[in-house]
Order: C-alpha cells, then sequence, then structure tokens
C-alpha cells in the first residue's frame, strides 16, 4: 500500500511522543526513518520503529540524553548516554562544526548511542552545511570474512558527503554485500533473498531469509570489501572505543544496550582547494559519458536516491501491508 510521507510522518513522531520522546527528538528521529522510507531504504525505515519503542519502554534507549561530550585538541569523544541515535548524531555534527571551521577539520567518536539509520542523512546535511563529511559505524557480527563462513565482522558502512555548487555527492554503502536490514525486510515481505547474500548458521549458502538472520552475510567485493569492512572495524574500535563486533549488541535486539560506534571526519574545503564548481562539471560529465544501454543514462550515487524520493513525495511511500496495521494498531492502542 501507498501511504503520504506526512501521514507515517505525523503517525511515527505521535508515537515516540507518547514514549516520552521530548517534541525535537522525536521529529529528528522520525525524519530519519521517513527519508529512508522515501530513499528506497526500507531496511533503515520504519520496519526498525517498533523494536526502537520497545527498547524505550524498557530502558535501553534513552529519550531525553543528548550525549556527554568532551574535547581533546580537534577530536569530539561523545559518551551517547543510551541517546536515540540521530539525536546523539545531530548535537555532535552541531559541536563540531565550529572547530571544523576553525582548524579546517575536526573528528569525532561515538559510544553508547541507539542505531543512527541511514548514514546519508548526516553526510549530506554536513555538506549542506559547506563541510565534507565522512561517516563510519559499526554492528553486531554479521558478515564472514572473505574465504570463512562465520559472522567475525559488522556490516560496517561508510558515507560520503561532499558539497559542490549544485546538490552534494552522497555516497553510502555497506562493506558487507547487503545490509542485514535489507534481510530481514525480504523476511517481513515473505521473499527469498537472492543467491550469494548469505550463508545459514551451518556456513550453507541460502536463499531463506529467515535463514540468512541466523547466519552471516558475504562482504562486497570479496576479499576488497572484507578487507575495507574489517578497515572500518579497527578504525571505530580505535576511535570511538566501542566493542568488537562479535561483542556488540542493541542495534537489531531490544534486549541489550546498545555498544557499537561511530565516527564522523568534517573537512572545510575551503581549507584546501575548495573547487565545488569543478566538482559538479565533473559529476555533469559522467552523467554524459556513453551508457551501456542507451535506454538508462549513467547515474552518479545519489542521483538514484533523489529520483526515488521525488517519486515518493508524489505517490506516496510503499508500506507492507502488516507493518502500516501495526503502526495503526500501536496508534489506537
Amino acid at each position: 500500500m501507498r501511504v503520504p510521507p506526512q501521514e507515517l510522518l505525523g503517525l511515527t513522531v505521535a508515537l515516540l511522543e507518547r514514549h516520552g520522546v521530548p517534541p525535537h527528538h522525536a521529529q529528528l528521529q522520525s525524519d530519519l526513518l521517513i527519508e529512508a522510507e522515501l530513499r528506497g531504504l526500507p531496511s533503515h525505515g520504519l520496519q526498525r520503529l517498533p523494536r526502537l519503542l520497545s527498547r524505550i519502554r524498557q530502558g535501553l534507549a534513552d529519550a531525553k540524553a543528548g550525549g556527554a561530550m568532551e574535547w581533546e585538541r580537534s577530536f569530539l569523544s561523545v559518551d551517547g548516554q543510551r541517546g536515540l541515535g540521530p539525536v546523539v548524531m545531530m548535537a555532535a555534527i552541531g559541536e563540531m562544526s565550529s572547530v571544523a571551521s576553525r582548524n579546517g577539520m575536526a573528528a569525532g567518536g561515538i559510544r553508547n548511542a541507539n542505531h543512527i539509520g541511514m548514514l546519508a542523512y548526516y553526510v549530506e546535511a554536513i555538506a549542506a552545511s559547506g563541510f565534507i563529511g565522512i561517516v563510519l559505524s559499526t554492528s553486531e557480527a554479521l558478515v564472514h570474512p572473505y574465504g570463512g563462513t562465520q559472522a567475525m565482522l559488522g556490516t560496517n558502512p561508510i558515507a560520503i558527503g561532499i558539497p559542490t555548487d549544485r546538490e552534494p555527492f552522497v555516497l553510502d554503502l555497506a562493506t558487507s554485500l547487503v545490509s542485514m536490514g535489507k534481510i530481514h525486510n525480504h523476511a517481513l515481505r515473505g521473499e527469498a533473498v537472492p543467491d550469494g547474500w548469505a550463508v545459514d548458521a551451518a556456513g550453507r549458502p541460502t536463499t531463506d531469509a529467515e535463514a540468512a538472520k541466523a547466519g552471516a552475510i558475504a562482504p562486497f567485493g570479496d576479499a576488497k570489501g572484507y578487507g575495507l569492512g574489517l578497515a572500518v572495524e579497527l578504525l571505530v574500535a580505535a576511535l570511538a572505543g566501542s566493542a568488537f563486533a562479535p561483542e556488540v549488541r542493541g542495534t537489531l535486539d531490544d534486549t541489550h544496550a546498545a555498544n557499537k560506534g561511530d565516527v564522523i571526519l568534517m573537512i572545510d574545503p575551503s581549507a584546501g582547494a575548495g573547487n565545488g564548481g569543478a566538482l559538479a562539471a565533473y559529476l555533469d560529465r559522467i552523467r554524459d559519458s556513453r551508457p551501456l544501454d542507451p535506454a538508462r543514462p549513467v547515474a552518479v550515487p545519489g542521483d538514484g536516491a533523489r529520483a526515488r524520493r521525488a517519486a515518493a513525495m508524489a505517490a506516496g511511500i510503499e508500506l507492507p501491508d502488516a507493518l502500516y496495521d501495526d503502526l495503526k494498531a500501536m496508534e489506537a492502542a
């Protein structure tokens, strides 16, 4: 079914506020979830809301916490204090902006915050304020090493936002072949996952979404994706002081406090060459380059998300009937 975005935004804000979330925090968390739906990333959208509400009820997520922050030179260390992920992230970004303006760059590490969701949301906000943004995050052990079958790494996404004279360049990707949220989304819809995505708990290749949830996801690009994911794991542990993937809990359950980590890097491009006009022109040259299929022009990262967002704003967000019914039942309870 298709639902108007504003209806879903209002519903999400209302459910969060009913659980004691302050209005500004509820708006931030809701905006993040709805943006994921608009951009065609339901794995990071409203399917996560029931679990988040359960975490708030159990005290695993503190609806009012904004994080405790401490500077060491140009590095901001943040204890998320079990706060909502987007609330802690946006507070850290705001705190880092003045230092990045003054020094040309700033970095931050966050631990003990709840799931921050779609990383593109943050690097796009950073780029909109004129900075280059890089965000790294970790998760539970969900990905097997190249050549292995046991989950030892998180999906460990990386996002990069670069301002140009027009819309920013935004890249957001997991270092796994897919996110675990996408596996959960297939399970929610009763759909098989494509061959090659995952192995089951015994290490056997599987297309059963439920079996994949109990197994491990493949790294993207074989050894290259594995190496990149491992680098993210080590960087976040070194800078945020968070747990390693096998000990991480709290992003996919409602029984443990979240102990994964996140890292933010902000760079003022005016401290270097800047060159926003040339960047936009170069991206257009790539779009105008010869396509493999004349009916499908070459795109750059971020183009697809913008197109999906525009379509969903016009036609509504596609939501599984069961999820919509669950949310409406919560509203009526």
